[in-house]
């Protein structure tokens, strides 16, 4: 026979016992852990914010600080910018200036007494104004050009000798070392200085000369073109004068 249970429904225990109040209450359980949630997620999101405002706020302080004592110190930065830039432009003036005032006073000094200057051009590189001739093309460094006479070719290669006495001469070229032409002395001591005036062939003896002296030890100023040509070594200067001065002794014999 099958059982029947004749407990009242109300009575009733277990998992068949039907619901005495409905789902209202679960429903506002539910709806008030929610709330709770959103609440805690409110506070919490709120506490961040303010977090983040105070450290803003300090970062303004602490950029408003920095950038007042960056405004104190500014005249000091530029004190020594001003120091560096002109401590740098003194420095190079200083690696490229050359001492022309001694070395013309050295030239009065070893200057015989039988040459005589009729030209002198003086140039801190080969760039600079006053360098025309090939040989001082050849020169990167400070450079002087002489052209004068003297009394015959003997006298030039005594001249070209004493030039070596300069302190801070590298080498010495000579460009040409002439004795005037059949007849052309003569016109010249006649008629007084050539055209050009700067004729001092006035005897047949005389020679007319044209030097360079090279001083390439010395700095060579930097230009914006950047380095000149490679110098020729001494050695072939001193052979080209050697070759150059006895071709005009021959000429003169």
């Amino acid at each position: 026979m099958r059982p029947i249970d004749l407990t009242p429904s109300e009575m009733r225990q277990g998992a068949r016992a039907p619901m005495r109040t409905g789902p209202i209450p679960y429903i506002l359980l539910g709806a008030l852990v929610a709330v709770l949630a959103g609440v805690a997620l409110l506070v919490t999101t709120g506490n961040q914010v303010s977090e983040r405002e105070t450290e803003v706020a300090q970062l303004k302080r602490e950029d408003s600080a920095a950038k007042q004592e960056a405004r104190r110190l500014a005249p000091y930065v530029q004190f020594q910018t001003l120091h560096e830039q002109r401590l740098a432009t003194v420095s190079s003036l200083a690696d490229s200036r050359f001492d022309w005032e001694r070395v013309v006073r050295e030239l009065s000094l070893v200057l015989p007494a039988d040459v005589w200057l009729t030209e002198l051009k003086a140039s801190a590189s080969a760039e600079a104004e006053g360098g025309d001739s090939g040989l001082r093309s050849s020169i990167a460094g400070p450079a002087m050009e002489l052209e004068g006479c003297a009394v015959g070719q003997e006298s030039v290669a005594r001249f070209v000798t004493v030039l070596k006495d300069i302190d801070g001469v590298t080498r010495v070229a000579v460009a040409s070392s002439e004795l005037p032409s059949s007849g052309e002395g003569e016109a010249s001591s006649e008629g007084g200085e050539s055209e050009g005036g700067s004729e001092c062939r006035t005897r047949k003896y005389i020679a007319k000369f044209s030097i360079v002296v090279a001083f390439d030890a010395a700095p060579v100023p930097i230009t914006a073109e950047g380095e000149g040509e490679a110098p020729a070594t001494a050695t072939e200067t001193a052979e080209t004068t050697s070759t150059e001065t006895e071709s005009t002794e021959g000429e003169e014999g």
